[in-house]
């Protein structure tokens, strides 16, 4: 965290009350500052039937403000984010897409819904992301990866507005995830061994085809083999199944992997096979890029279409001034339209922003 970054500024922290925001408050205050903090209130609309752990994470969070001597706001964003991001998912799966919640959740409701209640009246919104900022010779705000490429969550960023991403402080970003957990316990913070939160960021122990069930229902199809179109058992609904998918579906005579939807006529087409050819594309396109900075067409990059460790090297064909093909330079596992394509550049240091594949 740059000091001269900070200086003279006023800063809001969105603490969670997991590890890694707690840490941030912590770097705050080995400076001998006190930012307010905030806890945004995202919660499902029945708390008993979706156990969701807030009440603890509330209390953690509480626990954390108080040591350090700063104040604590909770914020309810729940009726923004289910009429925004809950829309986004459904609108998306209805379609056979693959929808990315988590992205949308920091656009619309970490860097919007709470900018517009709170945050506007601060300089900078600090967060515990694993990621980094840096400022060119022109005065240009990037986005940067972070050293843990493991935890890297600039995937989860890419989709911010630039306004967004001015305000944006990640006093962690140039750790990496052992660093701050012996932060954590050597100050004794009272989740320093807290797990990591997993899956989609409201759900909490909820199954994601539960959530999707409550809302689309089902719609029973068939299920095609795509090679010789023999039909080889019933789905319940193509928005429980993602391209790629390998694992429980639960028809005879396996292992099946998921490869197509034919959304007009509620086909699902698999092959057989735990990696067939049909699982894989060198060539995609991408459509509706949204730059984090400035517009660019960059021709030799890496990228990433979901949350892993490794970057692929790739040449962009641009056809518009925010749409392309991608040419990788390997075959990609699992591509799904719909799925946020994120570009960097080749040594996978900047990020560019990302865009919706469409196929």
């Amino acid at each position: 965290m740059n000091t001269k970054e900070i200086e003279n500024k006023k800063i809001a922290v969105l603490l969670s009350g997991g590890v890694d925001s707690s840490v941030v408050v912590y770097e705050f205050a080995k400076l001998g500052l006190h930012p307010d903090c905030f806890y945004i209130k995202i919660g499902p609309e029945e708390t008993e039937e979706w156990d969701c752990s807030s009440e603890e994470d509330l209390e953690m969070a509480t626990a954390v403000a108080h040591k350090y001597g700063c104040k604590l706001e909770v914020i309810d964003c729940h009726q923004e984010y289910w009429n925004q991001v809950t829309k986004y998912t459904m609108d998306k799966v209805k379609a056979g897409l693959t929808p990315n919640p988590d992205v949308m959740c920091n656009r619309l409701i970490k860097f919007g819904a709470f900018d517009e209640k709170r945050g506007h009246d601060y300089d900078l919104i600090a967060t515990g992301h694993y990621a980094q900022t840096e400022t060119d010779a022109e005065g240009f705000k990037w986005l940067c990866t972070s050293p843990d490429p493991v935890k890297d969550q600039t995937d989860f960023l890419a989709q911010i507005a630039d306004w967004q991403l001015k305000k944006a402080l990640f006093p962690i970003g140039h750790y990496v995830k052992d660093e701050v957990r012996i932060i954590a316990e050597r100050e004794h913070l009272v989740n320093a061994k807290r797990k990591d939160s997993q899956g989609i960021c409201f759900l909490g122990k909820i199954n994601y085809n539960d959530y999707i069930r409550r809302y689309l229902g089902e719609q029973p199809g068939d299920v095609i083999e795509l090679e010789t179109g023999k039909r080889i058992g019933e789905h319940k609904g193509l928005w429980f199944h993602t391209i790629g998918q390998r694992k429980g579906m639960g028809f005879g005579g396996g292992p099946w992997f998921v490869v197509k939807k034919d959304v007009a006529h509620n086909i699902l087409y698999v092959s057989h096979g735990y990696d067939p050819e049909t699982a894989y594309k060198q060539d995609f396109p991408v459509q509706a890029f949204h730059f984090l900075t400035r517009p660019l067409t960059p021709t030799e990059v890496t990228f990433k279409i979901r949350h892993t460790p490794e970057y692929h090297p790739a040449t962009l064909e641009w056809t518009s001034s925010h749409s392309f093909i991608v040419h990788s330079k390997e075959r990609i596992h699992g591509v799904a339209p719909g799925q946020f394509c994120v570009v960097y550049d080749a040594e996978h240091h900047h990020c560019f922003g990302s865009g919706e594949i469409t196929i």
